[in-house]
């Protein structure tokens, strides 16, 4: 029997925030991380060329990869993509989608925020969840992008200053009753965990998928009697960083060798 093997998919680096859940709870399986920095963020893409996109990309690596499982760790090509994806594809696909119903259960002000990229905010499945599970909620909404600009560059070594994420989160902290309980509708925002945190005089509740994502994993795939040697997990980019780029690419690689991954490289 074989180590089970699952790809992990993102537009970025948000999708180790996924990773690093689905590793403690199936440590038993090897994870290849592929991230399409071409085309980064996906928030911002029209649905048809993203679909197009992800099925090219998946198309290709499974070529080349022997795959158990697909983890899209990208909010917005799960609520796009996810059922085009399933239809095309044999192996099991497990999408991410903002944790409405989970943060129901939390608030105790009954005022939910909901952070997200615009493309979630404005998406169809966005809004069955918050009718289905949040319809006696008030439901608060911010989409933005450079908040997932700012977590890159967080992995990156970059240092983020705390009055860009008061920025984005102007809108709620004005307030007079703020959201008591987030929902980080984006895989990215899970690593600004700590500087969201900060924006808040009062206690909040952040709730993301990563947990749930990992959870699904181990129940599609069962319990790994083969165990995957340690740091075996490989990462690509789609698209080469310039040395005239703002990327700063050596703390990026450093950043995904602390993660547990044994190489960083681009993906042909």
């Amino acid at each position: 029997m074989s180590v089970k093997q699952v790809l992990i998919f993102d537009s970025g680096v948000g999708g180790l925030s996924v990773f690093d859940q689905v590793r403690k709870q199936s440590p038993g399986i090897k994870c290849f991380y592929l991230f399409d920095n071409a085309y980064f963020p996906y928030g911002e893409l029209q649905a048809d060329f993203l679909i197009q996109r992800l099925m090219s990309l998946l198309s290709s690596f499974l070529g080349r990869h022997k795959i158990d499982l697909i983890v899209i760790a990208c909010n917005s090509a799960s609520t796009v993509a996810l059922q085009y994806l399933r239809e095309s594809f044999s192996i099991p696909i497990v999408g991410v989608v903002p944790a409405i119903k989970p943060a129901t259960f939390l608030t105790k002000n009954g005022v939910i925020g909901l952070l997200a990229t615009p493309a979630t905010i404005n998406g169809a499945y966005t809004a069955r969840l918050i009718d289905e599970f949040a319809a006696d909620k008030q439901v608060l909404k911010i989409g933005s992008t450079q908040l997932v600009k700012l977590a890159e560059l967080k992995l990156q070594g970059k240092l983020i200053q705390q009055a860009d994420i008061e920025g984005v989160l102007a809108a709620w902290l004005m307030l007079d009753t703020m959201p008591d309980t987030i929902v980080l509708g984006c895989t990215h925002f899970p690593l600004l965990k700590a500087e969201i945190f900060r924006c808040f005089k009062d206690k909040i509740n952040l709730v993301d998928s990563g947990n749930a994502i990992a959870q699904r994993v181990t129940q599609l795939l069962g319990e790994s009697e083969m165990t995957a040697k340690e740091n075996t997990h490989q990462a690509y980019f789609t698209k080469v960083y310039q040395l005239d780029e703002s990327t700063n690419f050596s703390a990026l690689q450093r950043s995904f060798l602390a993660y547990g991954f044994n190489s960083l490289q681009l993906y042909i």
